[in-house]
């Protein structure tokens, strides 16, 4: 948590307001992976990447 603390801070300090979107679909995107690692769908997420 500490890493996405700093970041945030940076994003903040630099005005680099560009990366939040990035960032959003990067935590998006792994939640997803981790979502559905069990799951029937898994195979063809898996093809996307």
């Amino acid at each position: 948590m500490s890493f996405l603390r700093e970041l945030l801070s940076y994003i903040r300090a630099r005005r680099k307001y560009v990366l939040l979107p990035l960032l959003l679909i990067m935590v998006l995107l792994g939640a997803l992976l981790v979502l559905s690692k069990g799951s029937v769908i898994a195979p063809f997420i898996y093809t996307l990447f």
